[in-house]
């Protein structure tokens, strides 16, 4: 791919792919009761639309890597984002529950293919390193803050009076962006080359696939259901179905077979530490999105915009401090990402100390305000710490596995966090003391990437 003049361009027009399906993780939440009571779904029923999407985002974000390498990455985003509309359009639009679960697994399948494409292209766009750290924060910035517009929209959709019922502009918002980002690809963006010659690993996808599945799913849906025997065995089986996936590609790749996962991106050492970083990062990220919202609303007694509009705080100090984080990381390496989680660490200590059922406005806005800076600075430069030494070749895979490791470990995390938070709430009726066991976990795992970030190589030029 020669022509990259118009390189900022057409990063720009890839970034609409991480944010429209990082939107679609989170927008759903808030609005669960608009749609509960307008479909006449059971609780299980409509914990399978959230379940339904990160089935199909997390299993395929490999399998969509992998078809960016072979059939040109400008093709697979095209499509993704194709029928990532499509899929939107239908969820919209669904008559009953049913139609609504299907049209989200598909949804999440189509995103799963285009979001890699937009990590994928970095190193071809911008070879010079000060140019992928600035591009890959943008990443990251994108990717926060999708998480938290997301929060803001699903509460202001969710209480939106017209016509069309509310909780469907969740959906239908898609639209519009989506298309004018199939545009913008179909005239400015550059494909990369195809590589026919080397076949598909299709037998590995479903491997992948079904391991993913059977790790997922039942951490989606398990508490909500509590917790039966097969979600269970589910989890258990996963864990084998990972050594033989692991046995099959060492296997073919003895062969000299094509490969889904080529193993040896895992000999790169800051790779794997990157990578554990996100996993312990993610599992409070998302964890504290889903707990403190329920915090604000049943604890506080702030309806869905209200507590959607505190966000929109953070959201704002997220944004500032991510474009200033992004020169620091070019200047400083990895100091501002630790000064980043230990403000975090000091966040989360202030609000296990300070916030009860009668916290201040003031102090809630200041507090939260806050958490955005802290995480303004570590965010958008995770994917710099990880991807970082990975070579050309294993860019695409590479991708894959962050955006795969990113929703699973979000999945661990409201399984493990949030399962923690849900159980105090139930047993002892006071959300408030469940909120702050949340916060304890949640500062458990912020030591540990201290702890990390400190063995990982500095990347500052």
């Amino acid at each position: 791919m020669n022509d990259t003049g118009n390189k900022w361009l057409q990063h720009i027009i890839l970034l609409t792919g991480p944010l429209l399906a990082v939107i679609d993780v989170f927008i759903v939440n808030i609005a669960v009761p608009s749609i509960k009571h307008s479909l006449s779904a059971s609780d299980g029923e409509v914990e399978l639309v959230i379940a339904a999407y990160l089935l199909g985002y997390a299993s395929f974000q490999i399998t969509g890597g992998r078809a960016g390498d072979i059939f040109g990455r400008k093709t697979i985003f095209f499509w993704g984002m194709f029928f990532f509309v499509l899929s939107s359009a239908l969820c919209g639009v669904a008559v009953n529950i049913e139609m609504l679960i299907i049209a989200r697994f598909f949804q999440g399948l189509s995103g799963a293919f285009m979001t890699p494409q937009s990590l994928a292209y970095l190193q071809i766009l911008f070879p010079q390193v000060k140019e992928r750290t600035k591009a890959v924060g943008m990443v990251g910035i994108t990717l926060g803050l999708a998480s938290i517009l997301g929060q803001f929209l699903g509460g202001y959709f969710s209480e939106f009076k017209s016509l069309i019922e509310g909780w469907r502009f969740i959906f239908f918002i898609n639209i519009p962006v989506g298309i004018v980002s199939l545009w913008a690809t179909s005239r400015y963006l550059v494909n990369t080359p195809q590589n026919l010659k080397e076949r598909f690993d299709y037998s590995g996808v479903a491997l992948l696939t079904l391991t993913l599945g059977c790790l997922i799913f039942p951490l989606t849906v398990g508490r909500e259901l509590g917790w039966p025997w097969w979600s269970l065995l589910l989890v258990c089986l996963s864990f084998i179905l990972v050594f033989i996936l692991l046995t099959d590609q060492k296997r073919k790749q003895r062969q000299g077979r094509s490969l889904l996962i080529d193993l040896r991106l895992f000999q790169i050492k800051d790779f794997n530490l990157g990578i554990l970083v996100v996993i312990f990062y993610f599992m409070v990220h998302t964890s504290y999105l889903l707990v403190s919202t329920i915090y604000l609303q049943n604890g506080l007694h702030y309806s869905p915009f209200q507590a959607g509009m505190f966000f929109v705080c953070a959201g704002v100090c997220f944004i500032l401090s991510s474009f200033i984080s992004i020169r620091l990381v070019q200047r400083f390496g990895k100091l501002p990402i630790l000064i980043g989680t230990l403000l975090l660490i000091c966040c989360y200590g202030l609000q296990a100390y300070f916030f009860d059922d009668r916290v201040s406005e003031t102090l809630l806005i200041t507090v939260l305000m806050l958490w955005g800076i802290a995480g303004g600075m570590v965010l958008p430069s995770l994917i710099n710490i990880t991807l970082k030494n990975v070579p050309r070749q294993f860019v695409g895979i590479a991708s894959g596995v962050y955006n795969t490791v990113q929703q699973a470990a979000s999945s661990i995390g409201i399984c493990l966090i949030g399962g923690l938070f849900f159980a105090f709430s139930a047993s002892r009726s006071d959300v408030v003391a469940a909120f702050h066991y949340s916060l304890y976990a949640g500062l458990l795992c912020l030591m540990v990437i201290v702890v990390l970030l400190f063995r990982i190589d500095d990347f500052k030029k």
